[in-house]
């Protein structure tokens, strides 16, 4: 089982953006640090008053073209004890970007103990501190950190040649800890429109076809998305005006390429955003299976 303890990025972490494996475009690069450092310091002021966190970078790499950032913290006039800090303002960072993009993917199960909150999903396990996860509850609620967050996404998001962003501990690491695809970025970039505990986001998804429903309403085909069971109605006329031409036979196996609906809560305990309800609303593609053919010799 993988598994991402953020303990290991409190005081540092390498921003993985994937793409280019050799260069970045100089504003990119600069806007996506500053507002990186705008949301760390954002996140300080709540939780370290009486502090100021520096974000400095220590190192620039290529592979995918990576940057390390270092938290440094300093006391105002000396007014509070050093064992008052929270070094954790980095750490808070890498699990807000995790519980808004990645943890809705699959199921999950939240495990929350008094020192650690455990996300077990799939083959990947996140050990979240339990400062850390009360600390990113208030976060939530700090329009300047959540607006940081926003604008660090919405600039790799406008350059076409980022793939996707990621953290991780070493400058060595080929594959993030967390990799954010590019896919995933309008679920950070839109937060500032999201409600208070709900959200829709789209995504694109190739839906493998376990049960199918093949009649105009909204009872609710079944489908498996990422090896998970998820069940939808199919909203698209134009693809019903296509199977009923005979344009389109379904089949057992086959698959939709789609633009997913997807309905989400968020869960008040962790703060993650957890898929409650899905609709197709637009059906891109039929794939059929792929079938074995006999060559006779």
């Amino acid at each position: 089982m993988h598994v991402i303890d953020l303990r290991e990025f409190e005081e540092e972490f390498v921003i993985h953006f994937g793409g280019e494996p050799t260069r970045i475009n100089a504003y990119t690069l600069a806007s996506t640090l500053v507002s990186i450092a705008d949301a760390a310091k954002a996140a300080n002021a709540l939780i370290n008053p009486g502090y100021e966190v520096e974000i400095v970078v220590e190192a620039l790499g290529s592979g995918s073209f990576k940057a390390k950032v270092r938290s440094i913290y300093n006391g105002l006039g000396n007014l509070f004890d050093k064992g008052d800090l929270k070094a954790i303002a980095l750490s808070i960072i890498a699990a807000f970007i995790y519980q808004h993009t990645l943890a809705p993917d699959n199921e999950v199960n939240i495990i929350v103990n008094e020192d650690e909150v455990v996300i077990e999903q799939g083959e990947t396990k996140v050990v979240v501190p339990r400062e850390v996860h009360d600390c990113v509850n208030e976060v939530e609620k700090s329009e300047p950190f959540k607006r940081s967050i926003n604008k660090a996404f919405e600039s790799v998001e406008k350059d076409e040649s980022i793939e996707s962003l990621g953290i991780t501990t070493r400058m060595e690491d080929e594959t993030p800890a967390i990799k954010v695809p590019r896919e995933k970025f309008p679920l950070i970039t839109g937060i500032m429109e999201t409600e208070e505990n709900t959200r829709v986001v789209y995504e694109i998804a190739e839906l493998s076809i376990s049960r199918a429903i093949l009649e105009r309403t909204r009872r609710k085909w079944e489908f498996v998305w990422r090896g998970v069971k998820i069940a939808a109605p199919v909203l698209d006329h134009r693809f019903y005006d296509d199977f009923f031409a005979h344009r389109i036979t379904i089949a057992p196996g086959d698959s939709l390429d789609v633009k997913l609906k997807i309905y989400q809560v968020r869960d008040t305990d962790t703060g993650i955003f957890m898929n409650k309800k899905y609709e197709v609303v637009e059906v891109r593609r039929h794939v059929p299976r792929l079938r074995q053919t006999t060559i006779e010799v």
